[in-house]
């Protein structure tokens, strides 16, 4: 009897066929072909914005590399990732769309997901490793005291590892990477978590380790800084000059870095939904031309963060300059 009961929950994972097996042709585009221009057109803007903005940064940031602070090591990784996934993987998605099909078959599929997942991972552990860098600079200052730049060397190596093992363990045989259901673009095999125990483990480690608990990190250390900053900010107007200095740039890094983390999640959090969904809720449920739309969300996160620096930056050095004409002239009336 106990047999029988469980025949339906197991056959019902052993029936499950997922979208990409249920037709001839799993690389043939499901969305019109008008739809298909307009997402290349769309990805194409994208990917040229993201690459300069990424690369200025980049170039920038080298030509004073030797003085770089340790939170400002961190914002260059984070701006290796970007322009390593405008480079990597946006050309294929861009030609898969015009083309109005992938155009690169399986080994492509899976290294356009590995590509895409290895940079983007890569992208939210640095994020996490910034807001706690963050947190313990402006919540602990002892902390500050100690950090030099090869720590943040040896961070950014552990960071590199992570994305690599999440990355990769899906050529473990534990996942796998597969088209998306509109057919242009590849992703992890979340919908493993209908066919299979082992794969909704699977896709559950995924999103612990590399959605929630980076993500829980990030929210924790910026509410504990907004928390502190709220009580601090009378104590510091007490310092000296040269110790509110340093405390109005750490400030400026910490916007800079809550901003970025922001404009991730926003850009990111849709996709995970629908994923969830996919893997979780009912097979098949999610439209098609529903499920596009937070694909092309998430990959334009890699554009804003050059923006994000040059508006900060500006309004830092706005705010500088308006304080040095404002004691200029203090002096100047004395």
């Amino acid at each position: 009897m106990s047999g029988m009961a469980s025949d339906p929950n197991n056959s019902s994972q052993e029936d499950y066929i997922p979208h990409y097996l249920q037709k001839e042709d799993p690389f043939a585009s499901k969305l019109s072909r008008e739809a298909d221009i307009i997402a290349g057109f769309y990805l194409t803007i994208i990917g040229i914005l993201s690459t300069l903005g990424n690369g200025y940064v980049i170039f920038m940031s080298s030509k004073r590399k030797k003085k770089l602070r340790p939170a400002e090591i961190m914002t260059v990784n984070l701006a290796v990732c970007d322009l390593g996934i405008s480079v990597v993987g946006k050309p294929f998605s861009i030609i898969s769309f015009f083309s109005h099909r992938w155009m690169f078959g399986w080994i492509g599929c899976r290294w356009y997901g590995w590509a895409g997942f290895f940079f983007g991972c890569g992208s939210l552990i640095t994020m996490t490793a910034v807001s706690l860098d963050r947190y313990l600079k402006i919540c602990h200052l002892s902390y500050g005291t100690w950090l030099k730049r090869h720590h943040a060397f040896i961070c950014l190596a552990i960071i590199w590892a992570y994305a690599t093992f999440w990355a990769t363990v899906p050529f473990a045989g534990v996942g796998s990477y597969a088209p998306e259901p509109f057919g242009t673009s590849c992703t992890l095999d979340w919908w493993l978590a209908q066919a299979s125990v082992a794969g909704q483990a699977f896709v559950l480690s995924i999103l612990f380790f590399c959605l929630l608990f980076p993500t829980a990190v990030i929210v924790f250390s910026y509410v504990k800084i907004i928390l502190k900053v709220k009580s601090s900010t009378k104590e510091v107007a007490h310092y000296d000059t040269r110790i509110q200095n340093s405390h109005i740039l750490e400030m400026k890094l910490t916007k800079v870095a809550m901003v970025i983390c922001a404009g991730f999640l926003i850009a990111w959090i849709p996709y995970a939904v629908v994923s969830v969904w996919s893997a979780f809720g009912r097979p098949d449920s999610v439209p098609i031309q529903f499920s596009v739309i937070p694909t092309l969300l998430a990959k334009s996160a890699a554009m804003y963060n050059p923006i994000i620096y040059q508006v900060i930056d500006c309004k830092f050095a706005c705010c500088r300059s308006g304080g040095l004409k404002a004691k200029s002239s203090l002096k100047t009336s004395r």
